[in-house]
């Protein structure tokens, strides 16, 4: 995933967009994100609209940590880590300093993915982020010959045997998780719990081997799959599946009926940001509907913000609309921080699947 919170002082809402009182100082915004997340025609516009100047850096989720703990949560006012980044460093860095919600504007937000995203990164009763840019893995299927599969454990299933593909990563062991009915997220702090979930879903893993074509390791390899017919049903993300519609109108990414797995990249504030102020009218000014079409054309991916898919190119809010109507989105499982000791038990479940005759 981009693999993907941020604060601003709203002066008013008026017919759908934002009218700023002149700050009392502008800013320079220094900003630590992912590639496409502050395109140029974005960062004019809040430049011109806000008095405030941007510089941003590009970086991802290992490199922001190890950037703002080598400074102490120094250098930049705003960063975008993703959700499950910032309750353990926090707790063990000290690297972020707590949101004021009020300076947010939270009717910009879609409300589930906001009350995720702040439950998620709650640190000794302080909120540390909000979300920003999402994305999920579900299924990609070639809907004429796979429209039976509707949950990740269909992929198991006789109608689709040797036709499928996914690959032997951790997000596969959640999703076949929560089709087989439990609910792994709910045990990460219970290292027995969660190794009982784990021994039931390798069972069915070892089961389900003889549907699988390959093991799929990469995007490239996923839609080559896909594209030349040798397989009809995987598991993969979103943005996967709807480039592969632009090819054959049969092929999309459907939102698995026990929910896709959903990561969401974030605004918080490091500890020692100098412009929480220019920083909160960033947040508020790029969740405007508006603003977040632009973030999407340019990133690839959708946004919290509630309505923007209105504003996507058409051909992006038809795929988008058809693989997530509302309760497919209230249904999206977000992956939560992950505890220390999780990863031993899924990879000794991965290795013993792939080692599975």
């Amino acid at each position: 995933m981009k693999l993907t919170s941020t604060h601003m002082t709203l002066a008013a809402v008026l017919t759908g967009t934002l009218a700023f009182a002149h700050p009392a100082a502008a800013d320079t915004l220094r900003l630590l994100t992912w590639g496409g997340y502050a395109p140029e025609d974005v960062i004019a516009k809040f430049e011109e609209e806000t008095g405030h100047t941007v510089e941003v850096t590009l970086s991802n989720n290992e490199e922001m940590i190890a950037k703002l703990r080598a400074t102490g949560g120094g250098g930049f006012d705003l960063a975008q880590p993703s959700q499950d980044r910032i309750a353990g460093p926090q707790a063990e860095f000290g690297i972020y300093k707590p949101m004021d919600i009020s300076k947010i504007n939270e009717s910009l937000f879609i409300p589930s993915m906001l009350k995720a995203t702040k439950a998620n990164t709650t640190v000794g009763g302080e909120v540390y982020g909000v979300p920003h840019v999402w994305g999920t893995s579900g299924l990609v299927l070639d809907t004429s010959k796979a429209d039976m599969v509707k949950d990740y454990t269909d992929l198991c299933s006789d109608a689709v045997a040797g036709d499928v593909s996914y690959r032997l990563k951790r997000p596969t062991l959640i999703g076949f998780a929560f089709a087989m009915g439990m609910d792994p997220f709910a045990a990460y702090g219970d290292e027995a719990a969660y190794t009982e979930i784990m021994e039931k879903v390798e069972a069915k893993l070892v089961d389900c081997k003889p549907n699988v074509k390959a093991y799929w390791g990469g995007g490239d390899e996923l839609m080559n799959l896909m594209r030349s017919g040798e397989i009809v049903a995987a598991m993969a993300w979103d943005t996967g599946g709807w480039k592969l519609n632009e090819d054959s109108a049969d092929i999309t990414f459907v939102a698995p009926a026990s929910g896709a797995l959903g990561w969401i990249d974030t605004f918080v504030l490091p500890a020692k940001g100098r412009a929480d102020d220019a920083a909160y009218d960033w947040i508020n000014f790029v969740m405007q509907p508006e603003v977040s079409a632009m973030i999407t054309a340019s990133a690839g991916n959708f946004t919290a913000s509630q309505g923007a898919d209105e504003f996507a190119s058409d051909a992006l809010k038809a795929k988008y609309q058809a693989s997530f109507p509302p309760e497919a989105v209230d249904n999206i499982k977000w992956y939560p921080p992950v505890p220390a000791g999780l990863e031993v038990i899924e990879g000794g479940v991965l290795d013993r699947v792939k080692a599975a005759n």
